[in-house]
């Protein structure tokens, strides 16, 4: 696979990743499927958490088949390389020499004592941009200890908010929750780095806090605790400024229906919609704070009509008569969803040992330099040969003492 072949507004850009598990492929997969050439460096020694973490394609476990890590890496080029081995870090140091932007998100000091921190990385190129996405940035009482989503999620609140008043905080569905929401920022950044150094010629070092970005969630109970004093509580589907305000059972086995009525408009057309339009001027719902004080009533009124009902007709039947609503999608409804179909969010590719396989398009579409689906995700060292001889100008004999050296494990 030729890298010079891109197109797209990132293309000819060159990054050197040092990835582990969601967040550094999610930031990197970006700029890999607008054009850039992204290469990320994995060992065999120690396999990135997602190509060891189940579900697997065929239920086969292998490093190659993990969903998690094919879903998110491709166009994302694989070079292998162990970097316990001085010779390593020599070619990582020649890759740096021939990239725009270097990108790591492990606990920090660990490429710092590989030599590959910020300043040494400007002795080889002076206008690198370096971006770094640890879980609590370089500095400060927690920036040495390891993170993960499971740990990031609950050290940024998010659980507080979520479950029933009477219970324990629940976590954030798949947990890796700061895995999704960093990359956002640091792609921005990065962006801004890169349109920075057009301008100057300059590049710099970019410091990123996964925890600070998951804060941006919960500002406003941050800004109630400043103000007031007073902690949020778990209120499980119900808000205070809406009632109804829930999800509600439908026809068929688990199927449910959003519905969130926030003004006396919308309280209005739900109750002609389920025909009872007695319940508009009803003293127990004729207000909002009186549909708070009888929510219980009400959300069993509202459960009555939507349980004859599909979640889809409850959807289209409310949603015409201007009150929100929403069906509570399963993964195979939104597998097959047609509107992420017809946005081609899912990129079917082949992939050598898996055969046929759905990788994760994008949510955003460049209508000059849309994204494009240039390869599916790589084998563990896939890329390694093309990269030395392509890219550093390795003779095949300098390639193969390496590979016999345990270089490229």
């Amino acid at each position: 696979m030729e890298m010079n072949n891109r197109e797209g507004v990132f293309s000819g850009l060159k990054i050197l990743a040092f990835c582990w598990a969601v967040v550094g492929p999610l930031t990197m997969k970006f700029f890999a499927d607008h054009g850039a050439t992204v290469i990320r460096v994995e060992t065999s020694k120690r396999p990135c958490v997602m190509r060891t973490s189940a579900p697997y394609k065929d239920g086969k476990p292998n490093l190659n088949r993990g969903g998690y890590f094919n879903y998110y890496n491709a166009n994302i080029f694989s070079l292998s390389l162990n970097m316990n081995q001085p010779e390593a870090l020599e070619v990582a140091r020649r890759l740096v020499a021939e990239c725009d932007v270097v990108m790591e998100n492990y606990t920090p000091g660990v490429v710092d004592r590989w030599g590959l921190g910020y300043e040494e990385l400007k002795k080889i190129k002076s206008d690198i941009i370096m971006l770094r996405q640890s879980g609590y940035g370089s500095w400060g009482p927690y920036a040495q200890l390891p993170a993960f989503g499971m740990v990031l999620v609950p050290i940024a609140g998010l659980p507080n908010f979520i479950g029933w008043p009477d219970k324990e905080p629940l976590p954030v569905g798949v947990s890796a929750y700061t895995d999704c929401i960093s990359p956002r920022f640091a792609t921005a950044a990065l962006i801004a780095a890169l349109d920075y150094r057009n301008k100057t010629g300059r590049g710099q070092l970019l410091d990123l806090s996964q925890f600070e970005t998951a804060l941006y969630f919960i500002m406003p109970a941050i800004l109630e605790y400043v103000s007031s004093g007073r902690e949020p509580e778990r209120i499980g589907n119900s808000s205070p400024y809406a009632a109804p305000h829930g999800v509600y059972p439908c026809k068929g086995d688990d199927r449910w229906c959003t519905v969130a009525v926030s003004d006396d408009e919308e309280w209005v057309n739900l109750c002609r919609e389920i025909g009872k339009p007695e319940l508009i001027e009803d003293p127990r719902f004729n207000t909002l704070p009186n549909r708070k004080k009888n929510e219980d009533e009400l959300n069993k009124l509202i459960g009555d009509w939507t349980a004859d009902l599909t979640a889809e007709e409850v959807m289209a039947r409310l949603q015409a008569a201007g009150v929100p609503a929403g069906v509570v999608k399963n993964t195979a409804d939104v597998y097959d969803d047609p509107q992420l179909r017809e946005r081609n969010l899912y990129w079917p590719m082949e992939h050598s040992e898996m055969g046929l396989f759905t990788h994760l398009g994008h949510s955003l579409e460049l209508s000059k330099t849309p994204a494009q689906a240039y390869a599916p995700s790589p084998l563990l060292g896939e890329h390694t040969e093309y990269i030395c001889t392509k890219i550093l100008g390795m003779s095949d004999e300098e390639f193969i003492n390496l590979m016999q050296a345990g270089v490229f494990e």
